[in-house]
């Protein structure tokens, strides 16, 4: 079986790429403006791993990435940048896109087509936890809950109307080894406790943090994890998934557990709790437990020690 990953040089599609190798599959990533080589997968590029320019806008990229591999599985993870295009490429990329792959999955008989939606769909509900089934208000505060509506809508009726398996899986806060910003707390307190320094929050999306704040975190290898098992699971009943990590971790928990790894580690944040978070602001995985096996194996110290010493090992 071939699978092909849209975004596949992304943070979360490199891990996914070695978690379809692990499970005995090949795999097309594809690229756009940026290349990675991380040593858990240079050796496969190029024999297992296959790596194809794709612009997903244009629709004869996509089909013929498909075409020529004989793709049977995709997993569609490619998204740009937050603020990095004008409101109508933001929504070529990400509307028209999302089309493409969807007809070139359609022409070529793919088996199923999932879609990475995020945690950022649960952000108009007013606490947790928060589950498939949950009815989403239609006003959307920022881009990414309003594209991955969108998105899941088109997709869940693409499917039907031309008979093919569409999935949308909602990914929680993820974070962990190549993720390439500052913007996760988790990654910001990870560098610090690496380079034996006190984080600054001067520029951080939100302002200083609060100590009480939570929200439902996932280490990268089980969003990879999660995604493998759902995208060869033999049968699926529903078309909405939760892929998470289950529990709401609160900011000052993810200190404790970087001070494990590095007790000199000293961060600064505000006490209790912010107006903005949510009680309860996990997922519910009892559906991805009950239809694919999902359950993931990184609490939050396990996760922060590893992410840490990846960290160490590959410094920035």
């Amino acid at each position: 079986m071939t699978v092909l990953i849209t975004g596949g040089m992304g943070f979360i599609g490199l891990h996914t790429a070695r978690r379809f190798l692990d499970e005995g599959q090949d795999v097309v990533i594809t690229v756009f403006r940026t290349r990675r080589e991380p040593d858990f997968i240079k050796d496969e590029l190029g024999k297992r791993v296959k790596v194809e320019a794709v612009d997903i806008t244009a629709h004869h990229d996509v089909i013929e990435a498909v075409r020529k591999h004989n793709v049977n599985h995709i997993v569609h993870l490619a998204v740009p940048g937050l603020a990095a295009l004008t409101p109508a490429e933001d929504y070529r990329t990400n509307m028209v896109g999302w089309i493409n792959i969807l007809e070139a999955g359609r022409l070529a008989g793919v088996q199923r087509v999932t879609l990475a939606s995020s945690v950022a769909v649960y952000a108009g509900l007013p606490r947790g936890p928060f589950k498939e089934d949950a009815l989403l208000p239609i006003p959307s505060t920022n881009p990414t809950e309003t594209w991955k509506k969108a998105m899941e809508i088109t997709g869940l009726h693409y499917g039907s109307n031309a008979g093919m398996e569409v999935v949308s899986a909602r990914l929680s806060g993820i974070f962990g080894p190549l993720y390439h910003t500052l913007a996760s707390f988790v990654s910001r307190i990870a560098h610090a406790a690496a380079k034996n320094q006190e984080p600054s929050f001067a520029n951080a999306r939100g302002g200083v943090p609060f100590e009480e704040d939570s929200g439902d975190l996932c280490y990268v290898k089980d969003c990879a994890a999660g995604l493998v098992q759902l995208q060869l699971a033999p049968s699926l009943p529903k078309r909405i998934y939760n892929i998470g990590g289950g529990v709401a971790v609160k900011n000052r928990e993810v200190i404790e557990a970087a001070q494990k790894v590095n007790p000199n580690l000293r961060v600064s944040i505000q006490p209790g709790a912010g107006s903005r978070n949510k009680p309860d602001g996990y997922f519910d995985l009892t559906q991805s437990a009950a239809d694919f096996g999902y359950k993931p194996e990184y609490p939050i110290e396990r996760a922060v020690a590893d992410y840490i010493g990846w960290l160490k090992s590959n410094p920035l």
